[in-house]
């Protein structure tokens, strides 16, 4: 019986191994779910990504699943509430950023131009397959990174520098940076759009 092989950075535990398997590079088109996935990375800046996987759920209860309508209406004294729950990374200005990413959110994009494609459009709406065969090949940003940065940055987002806009480009699928001989590197390799 073969081993099924993944990304190294996975193998240490059951929740990382479960990301890595079923969302990590994974195309995400919806609007919720994006801008989730933006204020959870925002979130891990200076932590482990498996920090936050470990508290994903209470980030969703804290900020009402990522309702950014709802979100966008937060006052001081929800945010105080939020800074005492220890089921969150207890950071005044990432959270804050999350209600200030909401409101932009709500401010700027409907069903007829939405985030999503506002995201996507930095890779053309196509996913981009690397070919990265050793996780030191793997960059921390790039390019496309430093562009989507700097056009969040524009609207007034914060905690979106391309360190975090790689990993959640990652995340979301815009790059599949799975590793040629991972067994998921193929599958969303041909995944069609």
């Amino acid at each position: 019986m073969s081993q099924t092989i993944r990304c190294d950075w996975c193998l240490s535990s059951d929740l990382y191994i479960n990301y890595h398997d079923n969302v990590w590079g994974v195309p995400e088109f919806d609007d919720k779910l994006l801008f989730e996935y933006i204020c959870l990375e925002g979130a891990q800046a200076g932590l482990s990504w498996l920090t936050i996987l470990k508290k994903q759920q209470n980030y969703k209860k804290a900020f009402l699943d990522f309702d950014s309508k709802k979100i966008a209406n937060f006052d001081d004294k929800i945010v105080e509430e939020i800074i005492t729950n220890a089921d969150v990374v207890r950071n005044r200005l990432k959270i804050k950023s999350v209600i200030k990413n909401a409101r932009i959110i709500e401010e700027n994009f409907s069903d007829q131009d939405s985030f999503s494609n506002f995201i996507w459009k930095h890779v053309n709406f196509k996913p981009i397959n690397h070919s990265f065969t050793e996780l030191s090949q793997i960059p921390a940003q790039d390019n496309i990174a430093l562009s989507l940065s700097k056009d969040l940055k524009k609207l007034g987002f914060s905690f979106v520098g391309p360190t975090i806009c790689y990993a959640f480009m990652q995340a979301i699928g815009m790059v599949n940076d799975h590793l040629t001989n991972c067994f998921r590197y193929q599958e969303i390799s041909e995944l069609t759009f």
